[in-house]
């Protein structure tokens, strides 16, 4: 049978700060329509995020003097501002938009992600990334092997296969966004380029990120606690959180990986550090501990975003040390990974309440 959708009910809009409405100076009391005196200047209000979750076609309010936003389109006659997803209602001084309960990643200049090849072109890579779109990574924008710096000639457009090929995983950073929101991304420099020796891990949530936040650092290294005598094993994990919602969690090996020191040699040394192997898809041995402890992590991380937690260095690094700690103390020992049911809830419980 056909599916009808009936036009909601438009629905009074309260602001949920305790506020007098009877305060002339404050505008935050009164509802979306009747906030704003025509004649009067609109006050200036801090960005506040607001429960009320619109669906599409809801029309969110009919005084002109708002201004629409993302997520939101206008009608001339009569004038109103109307949802066009399903989302949460935002408002920043006078501009209302709707954020999405879920959408794609939306690039930006700056941000470290974490791609998979899906086309090879002649001068090209084409990468998903978790948007819209297919972001692009030219061949003038990654190292030749070797760190040789100059023009790309037609002996590299033919082998561009040897440096990345379908199907494979690396790391980059966007450059530069055309007009229709497509992304450029570069792996010009040590800490972007081929993964190996890991694991893939993908979270969903708004804006395509989910739990991950945009943060000072987005890859890092962790310690792995060391065997029953308590000491250091010496061995560590890379961790790259990608803003657009991709994770990676592998092995660390010294002068390769996301995770390496930035105070490395700058552009014009690059040639003393680029190994011959920096494309190479052959992973490294990995001890059994090490791909126990790539699993925690992978389980912590899975807890933060099931239980609406932010995904950054200090909630991993946080919810690592926890989670070693309650492995300890299971009649298991160590060897316990499971971290669902009422375990992640503790887990999560125990990250909140510190």
């Amino acid at each position: 049978m056909p599916i009808t959708i009936l036009h909601p009910a438009p629905v009074p809009f309260n602001d949920t700060n305790n506020v007098d409405p009877s305060d002339s100076d404050s505008d935050g009391g009164a509802d979306l329509d009747g906030d704003i005196s025509m004649g009067g200047r609109p006050a200036k209000r801090a960005r506040t995020e607001d429960a009320a979750i619109v669906t599409p076609g809801e029309v969110i309010t009919e005084d002109p003097q708002w201004m629409r936003g993302h997520g939101t389109y206008t009608i001339p006659d009569p004038p109103q501002i109307v949802s066009s997803v399903a989302g949460t209602l935002s408002k920043t001084n006078k501009l209302l938009s709707v954020r999405p309960l879920r959408a794609r990643y939306t690039p930006e200049i700056g941000d470290l992600v974490v791609g998979r090849i899906v086309e090879v072109q002649a001068k090209r890579w084409r990468v998903d990334v978790g948007a819209s779109l297919l972001a692009q990574l030219p061949l003038s924008a990654i190292n030749l092997p070797g760190g040789i710096q100059r023009r790309r000639t037609e002996t590299d457009e033919l082998q561009i296969r040897t440096f990345f090929s379908e199907g494979e995983l690396l790391v980059a950073e966007v450059q530069q966004l055309y007009g229709d929101g497509g992304a450029v991304l570069h792996t010009r420099s040590l800490k972007y380029g081929k993964l190996r020796n890991g694991v893939f891990v993908a979270v969903s949530g708004t804006g395509g990120g989910g739990g991950v936040v945009r943060a000072r650092r987005q890859a890092f290294t962790l310690d792995i606690p060391g065997g029953e005598g308590g000491s250091d094993s010496g061995e560590k994990i890379d961790v790259v959180l990608g803003v657009n919602g991709y994770i990676w969690i592998s092995k660390h090996v010294e002068g390769e990986g996301a995770a390496a020191e930035t105070t490395g040699p700058g552009i014009t040394r690059i040639e003393d550090s680029v190994g011959l192997n920096v494309y190479s898809s052959q992973n490294d041995s990995i001890p059994v501990d090490t791909m126990r402890e790539i699993a925690r992590v992978r389980g912590v991380i899975t807890v933060l975003v099931e239980n609406g937690l932010k995904v950054d260095e200090e909630m991993v690094t946080k919810g690592y040390q926890e989670a070693v700690e309650m492995s300890r103390m299971d009649r298991e020992g160590e060897h316990s990974l499971w971290l669902g049911g009422e375990r992640g809830k503790r887990l999560a419980d125990a990250l909140v309440g510190r």
